[in-house]
């Protein structure tokens, strides 16, 4: 493996938006916390896992373009709690044994949670 990826380069993944104060709510309630930290007043930064991060910035220029996606453990327990904190899927995908449910923020940045089954 190269060297650039084996030593130890952390990863963060971001979303802009055009209106960070109306973004911020749906991304807390998609993700299930408050950020890890905040990295300005209008760039919030979440650890989805070690060394692994998704970023919420107020970048108007760049707005509405990003597409992420988490692969989970139990992608039916995800979705639940997701639901469960009022915001529901935009799209559903399948490739086989793996499905892929799609959330999109206000601006059109794209999350979406994999797994396995279904």
């Amino acid at each position: 493996m190269d060297d650039f990826l084996s030593d130890g380069a952390e990863l963060f993944a971001t979303s802009c938006v055009a209106d960070y104060a109306a973004a911020y709510p749906w991304w807390e309630a998609v993700l299930g916390a408050k950020p890890s930290f905040d990295a300005t007043p209008t760039e919030s930064v979440w650890e989805v896992a070690p060394h692994r991060w998704i970023v919420l910035e107020q970048r108007p220029e760049r707005a509405g373009n990003a597409t992420h996606t988490l692969f989970v453990q139990d992608l039916d327990a995800r979705v639940a709690a997701i639901s469960a904190r009022g915001v529901e899927p935009s799209d559903h995908e399948t490739y086989g044994d793996v499905r892929k449910v799609i959330y999109r923020d206000p601006e059109g940045n794209e999350l979406g949670f994999g797994g396995n089954g279904g």
